[in-house]
């Protein structure tokens, strides 16, 4: 049975930094692509960056570029989203997700979407001020 927990979001001003965790509990994929989502009211779900296991790839989106690194600690089974210069713009639940993937393009991991992802976690708040 896969589980995915996130943690680690909260309030933040404007200019700090959060640090989102997501622990996989389970067998997954044995090459995948784990991504991280965001989904703020009113708006559809955005794909936010993604890791892919096989060559640890990743892939961050232009929106976020510069400011958010995705990362991934095998030994620990969980994947990180570092955050930084946060905004406004940045408020939302943050989700972590998987699929399998076996193509270190990692970006072509996001191309159909969330759907294609199999699993996900119950998301983690994320609110700047």
């Amino acid at each position: 049975h896969v589980q995915l927990v996130e943690s680690g979001g909260g309030s933040v001003q404007a200019g700090g930094s959060l640090k989102l965790s997501c622990l996989v509990s389970g067998s997954i994929y044995y090459d995948n692509c784990m991504g991280w989502f965001r989904q703020a009211p009113g708006k559809e779900r955005e794909a936010v960056a993604a890791h892919y296991t096989g060559t640890a790839t990743t892939y961050v989106a232009d929106s976020v570029k510069g400011r958010f690194t995705i990362s991934r600690d095998n030994a620990k089974n969980t994947l990180y989203l570092q955050m930084n210069s946060l905004n406004a713009g940045d408020t939302a639940m943050y989700y972590c997700a998987a699929r399998p993937w076996y193509n270190s393009v990692v970006s072509g991991c996001l191309d159909a979407g969330s759907v294609a992802f199999d699993y996900w976690g119950q998301g983690t708040q994320v609110t700047v001020s």
